[in-house]
């Protein structure tokens, strides 16, 4: 990690910089034999070969402590259940690691699962030789940079309200903090409101005016820079926001969000975005990069109205991203029956969140997160966060998380 650990202690264990100290191999392998045929097929593509035995349980315990590699070689052999294995292991790695595994299983069905379903960069089983290991995993290890894998990295979730007051910001926050705890994965926060913003208060935070110049300015965003800027608020997850003042005018640009996005999912298992309405060019891009988009109304005809219309503009903007309804503050006093909603919208909403007046509004201003305050928002939310982190655009019920947190399409 790099030298800012001290004063962000929250990524300690999650993603590193994009640095000299971020480990290039790690290999963790069970016997003797395949040792020596690893250390000899790849000893002349890197420099101090880390190669450790265990197996990919040894790997998912040394690296809930320690900076992910840019690859990553397990052994699943003897493993009873190798998939739950690779879920395991998905949940404390970053999700722009490279992984390649080792095993005892020779069908082609086993390796194209492991390939093609799984997100497994290479599979080979043993005896492993020196020269499959060589001419298998060398261009692997020898070609691991980020830049090389456009594709791979976390999932994007844009956050919208269809209209303000409607609780976006309350729903892009907690849900944040509920991936993270349900999925043991590391979740960027990011509340486009440059001015205005309250993602930060409702964390008790202080953001600076880093953010802005990200936007602003594309050249300056890397990894050290995002150290700077993000503000831990627990082991897994960071914010990155804003307080610009009323009468300044923040010009973020879509090259500079472009660039934040694009760091950010080499970092981090889930971005969940905090988009302004209506959203600027800027925001666009953020909507169109997300794999899942969501709208946030409350029980009232405005918020149905500006429901139907927000859909087809966001249909408009392309993608195969999954859209959800979330209607909040449902039997709000005054408000729409649900009955009414549903019919108003032509269908169900997919996640209902109840009016709860006691618990979030004294959540918001003491700076609490609303989840840890009450346990029915926490359960209407859940739903939410599952549907996000089981479902994808591509691939069935059974794939593997691992799949998933590799952002493999």
């Amino acid at each position: 990690m790099s030298s800012t650990t001290e004063t962000l202690p929250a990524m300690r264990t999650g993603p590193a910089a994009e640095g000299g100290d971020r480990p290039r191999f790690i290999a963790f392998i069970a016997d003797e034999n395949s040792e020596s045929a690893l250390r000899g097929g790849l000893s002349d593509l890197v420099e101090g070969l880390q190669v450790r035995r265990g197996n990919i349980r040894s790997a998912t315990k040394a690296l809930e402590r320690e900076t992910t590699p840019r690859v990553l070689l397990v052994d699943i052999a003897g493993v009873e259940d190798p998939v739950a294995a690779l879920d395991e292991l998905a949940t404390v790695c970053t999700p722009d690691v490279r992984v390649l595994v080792v095993g005892e299983q020779t069908g082609i069905g086993f390796y194209r699962e492991l390939t093609r379903d799984l997100g497994v960069a290479e599979y080979i089983h043993k005896p492993l030789t020196r020269d499959a290991v060589a001419r298998l995993f060398g261009t692997h290890v020898a070609g691991a940079t980020a830049e090389e894998q456009p594709n791979r990295g976390g999932r994007i979730i844009s956050v919208c309200g269809v209209r303000g007051g409607v609780g976006t910001t309350t729903i892009a926050v907690n849900l944040a903090l509920q991936l993270a705890d349900s999925s043991r994965s590391y979740v960027a926060l990011v509340d486009l409101h440059l001015r205005g913003g309250t993602a930060a208060m409702m964390l008790g935070a202080r953001p600076g005016s880093g953010l802005r110049a990200a936007l602003e300015e594309p050249d300056r965003v890397d990894a050290l820079f995002l150290d700077r800027v993000g503000i831990p608020v627990d082991e897994r997850v960071r914010l990155f926001a804003a307080e610009e003042a009323w009468d300044t005018d923040p010009q973020p640009s879509e090259e500079g969000i472009r660039r934040l996005l694009s760091t950010l999912r080499q970092r981090f298992n889930s971005i969940v975005v905090d988009i302004p309405m209506p959203p600027g060019a800027a925001e666009k891009i953020a909507i169109q990069e997300s794999r899942h988009r969501i709208l946030v109304m409350g029980p009232d005809v405005a918020s149905i109205r500006d429901s139907v219309a927000l859909r087809k503009t966001m249909g408009a903007l392309g993608g195969s991203a999954r859209m959800l309804t979330v209607l909040n503050r449902s039997n709000l006093p005054g408000g729409l029956k649900t009955k009414l909603v549903e019919e108003g919208l032509g269908g169900a909403p997919d996640v209902v969140i109840p009016d709860l007046p006691r618990f979030l509004p004294r959540a918001a201003n003491l700076g609490r997160p609303a989840l840890r305050e009450s346990a029915a928002f926490r359960r209407a939310l859940a739903p939410l966060t599952q549907e996000i982190s089981a479902v994808r655009a591509v691939g069935g019920p059974g794939r593997s998380i691992f799949a998933r947190l590799l952002g493999r399409s």
